[in-house]
């Protein structure tokens, strides 16, 4: 995909982290360095501010010189003494020479630096300014310096000095150190004093990169994203007919259908200016940041309409009021009644369009999806046949194919597949034709990929014994058979007894034929026997079971428990429905519950385990009919360990089962003409008795 041209540059604040070039040197990381240079000038400021025109003396020396008259002038203030020394020649200062010589060669020093930013000492008999360290509690010191005649005078600093040094000072100080914190811990380059703005990314250059031709799978939700385009194009067709696009719409759908590509897609053809963010933004860990990010979003939205604002993840701030448990519960609340407000409150927002993505739309507030909010949803579900060959003919754009590559094969084995999945899985294609050293991607790497996705990577590593190798084939060869014998079951595409994933050391790969909606029950119950068709053929083969079928038991029993609480497919129950869906709201673990009483549920486990009893004896009945066949693919298993649909029916004498032709959809007729001035206007026909559907048609 190429890149939007006249891109202007954005200094990285609005571009999404996709698009974002790496930086090489953060602007956010501090170099130890920058702390070594800052604390030497600190050092070095220091010590300029201690060295000055006087020499430092200990107090001792300094009362020594008062008692011997030396000291002329000085001044006291409140922690220090300074002046002037005037040293005497006489014989009488005999006794102190030893001390000045000593205090020449080691000067008092303050600070932490080399002595050479000290003040070299005076020459002998010179004089020279001093400094000392006032002793509080030395109360004859007056007295001294009134009888030896020295001029002493009170320093006391002024009031703008006091203010300068007691309050600037310090202030300035800790308002640089705040600014400078809140710099550094700021989320994405934005510091707490603005932790109110938004944080939605906008693309400035009107010019996403992607457009309805790179989105497939999804044709009902792009014809219905296409009436956001048009009148965000031509407003006004739609304004002179007095109809109002939609304020909001929301995109349903399980993870990674498209939603969020849609919503790129709708950006990208209506060419506006398109705010994206996740509803997580809003929330942070102050009360009240959300609510004043979601008027700070709406505010830049007018600014700028007509625009789309895109909320992914809507279930983060849309949750229902009023059913969660903890502090955060008041914080998310005000977020959404904000956003209730922004988007159809007492002011209007011409030309803002509110698109928004979730996979629990079950969860919202209904306050958020009434008319004149997200009034309408877009359903995105997973792709059918048709959809998932058209993604894959997308995604393989860039990727070289080899000639033999069927991609309408290779969406038939993937039913229930995503658009992510798709991608992920040719991705995985062209990464082991990479290590394969292959300059095209085959339909064995695609077919490997997909086993890959579903199965997870293989783990040769894994070394069974011998026997276990034997029940693993047995377990696989039970599970083909009776899919391929039960005539409602689905036809085998693949047998592998190497071990993949975390605790797979089989797979049989059963794939409909066509894409299924609705199943009966004679199909479910074809399910259930395959699954237990495995614990069969190690019943039949070893007259032992083993712990290998524990997940196909699990399966079978949730499949059975739905048919008699769900599907009402059981006279003993009936058509009550009893099982209902547990989302976890509290627990957070998602689930079924049962809704009935206690008596209910003890037939509920009766009907259960009549299914599965019933289901695992047509599983035996198969098998001892098949018996020789049983053992023919066990043996060929152990031999090959893999066993594709072709080779497998060909063990069994059988043809390949072969998907139906695909079913040609009418196109649409092209609306008809719109009629003359002067025409009269036609007279609408009794519609009479038809039914629901046939009005849907």
């Amino acid at each position: 995909m190429k890149s939007p041209k006249n891109v202007q540059p954005d200094k990285g604040e609005n571009r999404s982290d996709g698009d974002r070039p790496p930086r090489e040197n953060p602007p956010w990381r501090f170099s130890m360095g920058y702390l070594g240079i800052a604390l030497l000038v600190l050092m070095i400021w220091h010590g300029m501010m201690n060295v000055s025109g006087s020499r430092s003396i200990p107090y001792s020396e300094f009362k020594k010189h008062v008692d011997r008259g030396e000291v002329t002038e000085c001044s006291i203030s409140a922690d220090m003494i300074s002046g002037k020394i005037v040293p005497k020649t006489d014989n009488s200062a005999s006794d102190t020479a030893k001390e000045t010589s000593a205090a020449k060669t080691e000067p008092q020093q303050r600070g932490f630096l080399p002595k050479f930013f000290s003040k070299e000492p005076p020459k002998e008999g010179e004089p020279y300014d001093f400094s000392t360290v006032r002793v509080d509690n030395d109360k004859d010191l007056i007295e001294k310096l009134e009888k030896s005649g020295t001029q002493f005078v009170g320093n006391r600093p002024g009031f703008f000095e006091q203010f300068i040094m007691a309050w600037v000072l310090p202030l300035a100080l800790l308002i640089g150190l705040w600014v400078f914190i809140t710099r550094k811990i700021g989320m994405g380059g934005q510091s707490i004093l603005s932790i109110g703005k938004s944080k939605a990314r906008v693309s400035a250059d009107r010019e996403t990169g992607v457009t309805f031709a790179d989105v497939a799978g999804c044709d009902e939700a792009k014809y219905e994203l296409q009436e956001v385009v048009d009148f965000l194009k031509n407003p006004a067709r739609y304004k002179a007919l007095g109809a109002q696009i939609p304020k909001g719409v929301l995109l349903v759908g399980p993870p990674g259908t498209g939603k969020t590509l849609l919503a790129r897609a709708v950006a990208g053809e209506a060419k506006v200016v398109f705010f994206s963010l996740s509803g997580s933004d809003f929330v942070e860990m102050f009360v009240g940041v959300g609510a004043a990010r979601v008027r700070d979003l709406f505010q830049q939205a007018k600014a700028q309409s007509p625009c789309i604002i895109f909320i992914d993840e809507m279930d983060a701030i849309g949750r229902q009021r009023g059913v969660h448990l903890g502090s955060v519960n008041d914080e998310r609340e005000q977020t959404l009644n904000q956003l209730l407000v922004e988007m159809d409150g007492f002011e209007t927002n011409a030309g803002v369009i509110i698109l928004a993505a979730t996979n629990r739309p079950d969860v919202l507030d209904h306050a958020l999806l009434r008319p004149g909010r997200f009034d309408r949803q877009v359903v995105v579900d997973a792709p059918d046949l048709d959809g998932r060959e058209a993604i894959l003919k997308v995604h393989s754009r860039t990727k070289p194919l080899a000639s033999d590559v069927d991609l309408r094969r290779v969406a038939q084995s993937t039913p229930g597949f995503s658009g992510a999945d798709l991608a992920n899985a040719l991705n995985e294609a062209a990464l082991l034709a990479a290590r394969r050293l292959s300059s095209v991607i085959a339909q064995s790497d695609l077919e490997e990929a997909i086993e890959k996705v579903i199965a997870g990577t293989q783990r040769r590593s894994r070394h069974l014994r011998e026997k276990e190798i034997h029940r693993v084939a047995v377990h696989e060869s039970g599970h083909a058979l009776v899919g391929a014998y039960d005539k409602d079951g689905d036809p085998v595409q693949k047998i592998s007894i190497v071990p993949r994933g975390r605790s797979a050391l089989g797979y049989t790969m059963q794939v409909p034929p066509e894409d299924q909606f609705i199943l009966t029950r004679s199909e479910l119950m074809a399910r259930i026997a395959g699954l237990l068709g495995g614990r069969a053929a190690e019943e039949i083969s070893f007259a032992e079971v083993s712990t290998g079928a524990e997940n196909d038991l699990k399966r079978a029993t949730s499949l059975a428990r739905q048919m008699v609480c769900m599907y009402g497919m059981t006279d003993t129950i009936g058509l009550t429905h009893c099982l209902e869906q547990d989302h976890g709201m509290f627990t957070g673990v998602e689930g079924y519950r049962t809704d009935c009483s206690q008596e209910t549920t003890r037939l509920i486990d009766k009907e259960v385990l009549r299914l599965l009893n019933e289901a695992y004896d047509h599983a035996k009945k198969i098998l001892l009919e098949h018996k020789e066949q049983l053992k023919i693919v066990t043996d060929e298993l152990l031999e090959k360990e893999m066993l594709d649909a072709q080779r497998f029916y060909e063990l069994l004498g059988m043809e390949v089962p072969q998907p139906p032709p695909p079913v040609l959809r009418k196109e649409e007729e092209p609306p008809p003409p719109p009629p003359a001035e002067d025409a009269e206007e036609d007279t609408p026909k009794d519609p009479g008795n038809i039914s629901g559907e046939e009005k849907r048609e």
